[in-house]
Parts: structure tokens; sequence; C-alpha cells
């Protein structure tokens, strides 16, 4: 299913150009303004806003599908994100070789969001074999539920937990091209806006890592065919 570009006012090739641009190399929606208008595309902030917003998730649930297939062996941790003034939970998982699996912004850290963010990862990614998670009492919860459910309503296989701290030093790590991609952005204004605007930065990252079937092409282009 490809994205739908209908009622734009603008070229599609247009459109995507600046989305990629703002979630890949981290600038504020004012330099992204002045940037598209060397380009010879008067566009302004608010417009460029509503793009990443709109168009941002629909990316990312196209990547998402075309990705390459992951490992059984995932790393799970929760950064933090400021919305609104205030810090909300990003909930990410990685496999043992650092590919994205999955991601989800959540205003609270407890069993619920966890449990709502391990049902998500396995939605798209399928049940893996272990997860390592910190030593958080939310996470090792929500995951147990996650077991409970498996054990009786799939196969029998339930997921190997390990809290081992260094084994998730590769996610933490990877934590960090979101944080430097969102800081210029100096926060967001509100829950929705951040999630989508995350999805795109996600979506970017998976191509950055090759997560995709590149074909030739350059990470723009890759971007682009997830439109098609």
């Amino acid at each position: 299913m490809s994205v739908d570009f209908k009622g734009a006012h603008y070229p599609e090739s247009v459109i995507l150009y600046a989305v990629y641009f703002y979630v890949r190399y981290g600038v504020s929606y004012r330099d992204l303004e002045e940037i598209m208008e060397e380009r010879g595309a008067e566009v302004d902030h608010a417009t460029l806003n509503r793009w990443v917003v709109k168009f941002g998730p629909l990316m990312a649930v196209q990547a998402q599908s075309r990705k390459k297939p992951t490992a059984k062996s995932w790393r799970m941790d929760e950064t933090y994100i400021k919305v609104k003034g205030k810090w909300t939970y990003y909930y990410r998982a990685v496999d043992n070789t650092g590919k994205t699996l999955d991601f989800m912004l959540s205003e609270r850290r407890d069993k619920a969001a966890a449990r709502r963010f391990f049902k998500r990862a396995i939605g798209t990614n399928g049940v893996p074999d272990r997860v390592v998670i910190d030593k958080s009492g939310a996470n090792l919860a929500g995951l147990q539920s996650i077991n409970v459910i498996l054990k009786f309503t799939g196969s029998g296989n339930t997921i190997k937990i390990l809290q081992v701290k260094y084994l998730n030093n590769i996610i933490e790590q990877d934590h960090r091209f979101v944080k430097r991609i969102t800081a210029p952005m100096l926060g967001f204004k509100a829950f929705h806006s951040a999630e989508a605007t995350l999805a795109g930065i996600e979506t970017a990252h998976m191509i950055r890592k090759g997560q995709l079937h590149a074909n030739g092409l350059t990470a723009f282009q890759q971007f682009a065919e997830l439109a098609a």
C-alpha cells in the first residue's frame, strides 16, 4: 500500500525531501524553511511541521513492513523525551546486532506500558527467544505477563528474560542517534507530534543501519521508495 499524497499543494518529491531532511539531520523548522527556500521551494515552517506529523508515521509503517528479518535475541530499554515541558518515556528495542525492532512513546513507565510495548513489538517482529532488559521491575512484570499469555494461548514457548546491564549497552548506544536528532528540536509541544516525528526519525535510522533493501539506492532514495 503506497503513501497517498492526494490533495498536497507541493510535488511529492518536495514533501519527501523536507520530511527526510528533518528526521535525518536534526534541524529546527525555521532552519528547514530556509533550506527549502534555497532549493527553490517556499514552504512555511507550519506546513513543514504538518508534513512531518502526517507522513512520518506512514513512512514508518512502510519501513516496518519492508525491513529485513531481525534476530530473535532482543535488547529493550527506555529513554526520556520531553513533551510539553515534561519528560515522557520512550520505549525502544533492537536485536542483538543493533537492528531496530520497534519503539513506543508513553506518558507512563509502568507494567501496563511495558506490556503494551512488548505486544506491539511481537506483533511486528514475531516472538523472540530471549529479551535483555534493565533492572526495572515494571519491564520485568510486563514481560512476565506476556509470557503468561504465550504459555496459555500460544505454542507454549515462553521468552527467556535476562536482566544483565552490560548486555544492554547496544541499545543504550543506539538511543544516542535519536537524542542527537531531537536535541535541536528543543522538545515537543504535543504528544501526537512527538510520536509522529520519532517514527520518522526511527525510519531514517533504520535506513542508516541498512535494514532496508538498498538495491543501489542512496539513503534518501530508499526513504522516497517507501512512499511508492
